[in-house]
């Protein structure tokens, strides 16, 4: 707001004081300056609620004492009488704008931009004016006892009643009328459009309002018909809203003050002014309350019936599309070839999908709790029987993990048998229980076709190898030969053709030696026994000193620290151990004398062990790459291999279910760190399960 309109304001306010008063003014009814209205006060009221963030607020409180003093003087009180009333209003004015903003902040007037919408913004209202009006009273009507000596009970219960009920009355007026007033400026309303019906309803309450308040005040003939009144103002309240309910009761509050100062009405044969004033303006009080009441209380309740359709229409296009959802999560599910059941902890079946029914041989449990293993004819790959505590959804209930798990399913339905990959998780219902959630995938033409490669591979590396030490031998016969020619150019070319083929055929056999490796470490049955890995790595790192004594090359140095007994199978732990140990001898510089330090530590339910060596270490962003297949990190120098040796141990490990890491090592060389199952004693070791051909 600028200064400009702020003054501008105060001039349009300071007018309708004038006015406001010079009425009220006009109303006296004794010789004690007692009026029987005072709509300043509401008009003083509504000004400092609508100048509340004005910048010249000076101006304000200048105009209104102005005011007070000029019409008082003018109308026969003294200098002294009109500045008792100059302190009134003002106290009156700043109480009411002061808690109407703190009470009721979202209004306009208080700080919003709301009209009165609901019943709490009524009791706001009436509360803000009882506490201006009471501390107006008490400094104005003691400062009017102190000037003129006199004191009247009956007349201060008037000044609190008629300053009340301007306030009240302009007030609500004021807040109703001044948030229109900002929506019209704004353009975001325009002029009411009125249904026919409902244009002849505001009609006929016009004029049944008319008709009640003459027939009370102007033809009662001594008849107390005030209560027709009450019945107009129940009509409205229940039927218009707050704004005309305001308008209404303040044309009402009109008449009946005209009336009862010209003495006519019911009111006017009260004898005592103070009395007739109190009564009246205590009439218009209980019409304005009334009438409010019940309109906001009727918006309030249509507001929150809106809400309500509004969330029901939510709830039912949120419940559509949930039920759309939940038929589409359905049809997936129904569709897919792999098999899902959820089962709660209490072994009932929540949901179960097609194509378990299928996987399992149409033996689905009977009812809706999921009965044995035997049941559906689960074992092991070997063939052995799988217990209760070992099925999927008992074993993820429990807590244990169950991913990847091979199971042979034989039944009535599937006599050959059947080889499904099964993984188990829990879910959290959100009510403190827990469901087992099983998926199944068969596997079992994969299994027949990579069994099928595995011994075709095996076979043709067996095979092979019968060539090879064939090629091996006569080559090696023949340069023996070739040793007692006569020297001759002829011969020399001879030797170093044959040494090409002797060490062609030697890095067959080797390529051959590890494709069988590669292929036992990946397909074997693997037997899971405790097994005394110190004892193991003394015997590796013994067959590796003899080698390097017989090679003639430095000895390797072996610091072992103390190392448990873990879980996992010997032939396959041995061949691991003996690639590990071997590559960090092997990849080390030929004037460094190897040097290898072998660590366990226990990690939950693993052992952790760790292998640093001094060697030539891994290049640069290759610490994940060597352990694929036919990966060679260091394809020049005097390191020969065929790129397999890491590939295995990396195959060895995972079907231990463990994971093998390289790292540099901190003094230089390289560290390679895996984890093997560890031994619990509290319970038998757990069996792995391992792939193996269908019979």
């Amino acid at each position: 707001m600028t200064y400009r309109r702020s003054l501008a304001r105060t001039a349009v306010f300071a007018v309708a004081f004038t006015i406001a008063t010079a009425a009220g003014r006009l109303t006296v009814l004794d010789s004690g300056h007692l009026s029987l209205v005072w709509p300043a006060a509401g008009v003083a009221a509504i000004w400092f609620c609508a100048q509340r963030r004005a910048p010249a607020r000076w101006a304000d409180v200048l105009a209104l004492s102005l005011a007070t003093m000029a019409v008082n003087m003018a109308t026969g009180a003294s200098a002294l009488m009109a500045a008792a009333f100059v302190a009134a209003n003002l106290t009156q004015a700043a109480v009411f704008a002061h808690l109407i903003g703190r009470w009721r902040p979202d209004l306009w007037g208080g700080g919003g931009t709301e009209p009165l919408r609901r019943p709490r913004d009524l009791w706001g209202l009436v509360a803000a004016t009882s506490a201006a009006t009471v501390a107006a009273a008490v400094l104005g009507f003691t400062s009017i006892w102190l000037i003129t000596d006199r004191f009247s009970w009956a007349a201060l219960a008037a000044w609190l009643a008629r300053n009340a009920v301007a306030v009240l009355l302009l007030g609500a007026a004021g807040i109703c009328l001044g948030h229109a007033y900002q929506r019209w400026r704004a353009g975001t309303t325009g002029p009411p459009r009125l249904p026919r019906r409902r244009a002849a309803e505001y009609a006929a309450l016009l004029l049944c309002s008319a008709l009640a308040y003459l027939a009370g005040f102007a033809y009662n003939r001594g008849l107390p018909l005030a209560f027709l009144m009450i019945a107009v103002t129940v009509w409205a309240g229940a039927r218009f809203t707050a704004l005309f309910v305001v308008l209404h009761s303040l044309l009402a509050g009109t008449v009946v003050m005209a009336f009862t100062l010209h003495g006519t009405g019911p009111f006017a044969e009260i004898p005592g002014h103070a009395d007739r004033a109190v009564v009246a303006q205590l009439f218009v009080a209980m019409v304005v309350v009334i009438g409010l009441s019940l309109a906001l209380g009727r918006e309030e309740r249509d507001v929150l019936l809106a809400e309500l359709a509004a969330d029901r229409a939510e709830l039912a296009v949120q419940r559509e599309r949930a039920s759309q959802r939940a038929e589409l999560l359905r049809a997936i599910i129904d569709s897919t070839a792999d098999g899902l059941a959820v089962i709660d902890d209490s072994g009932r079946v929540v949901l179960r999908n097609p194509a378990a029914r299928r996987l399992l041989g149409d033996q689905i449990s009977p009812g809706e709790r999921v009965v044995g293993a035997a049941h559906f004819g689960l074992c092991h790959l070997d063939g052995t029987p799988m217990s209760d505590d070992e099925m999927a959804h008992n074993r993820a209930l429990a807590g244990h993990d169950f991913d990847d798990v091979d199971l042979l399913i034989r039944n009535a339905r599937v006599p050959d048998g059947r080889i499904l990959n099964v993984r188990a998780t829990t879910l959290d219902n959100g009510d403190g229980t827990r469901s087992a959630v099983v998926l199944f995938h068969d596997v079992t033409a994969e299994r027949r076709h990579r069994d099928e490669l595995a011994n075709f591979a095996g076979v043709v590396a067996h095979d092979l190898l019968n060539p090879v030490t064939t090629v091996e031998g006569w080559s090696d016969a023949a340069r023996e030969s070739l040793a007692e020619a006569p020297d001759h150019e002829a011969v020399r070319h001879a030797r170093d053709e044959l040494a090409r083929v002797y060490r062609a055929a030697v890095r067959m056999r080797a390529l051959i030696d590890g494709l069988l490796a590669y292929t036992t470490a990946r397909d074997a049955a693997m037997q899971m026994v405790p097994v005394d890995l110190a004892e193991m790595v003394t015997e590796v790192t013994i067959a590796r000193l003899d080698n390097a004594i017989a090679a003639g090359r430095p000895r390797p140095r072996f610091a072992v620290r103390d190392l448990p007994v873990v879980l996992a199978d010997p032939v396959l732990l041995r061949q691991l151990l003996d690639n590990l140990i071997g590559n960090a001898i092997k990849y080390t510089d030929a004037a460094v004398t190897p040097a290898l330090t072998i660590t366990a530590e226990r990690d939950e339910d693993m052992i952790r062990v760790r292998i640093t060596d001094n060697g030539i270490g891994i290049p640069a962003g290759q610490h994940e790459a060597i352990f694929g297949d036919f990966h060679r990190a260091h394809r020049t120098g005097p390191y020969a291999g065929t790129g397999l040796g890491l590939g295995i141990c990396k195959r060895i490990v995972e079907r231990h279910g463990g994971t093998i890491t390289a790292e540099d090592a901190p003094g230089g060389g390289s560290s390679f760190t895996f984890t093997v199952p560890a031994v619990v004693s509290a319970r038998e070791p757990e069996r792995v399960a391992d792939p193996a051909p269908l019979r």
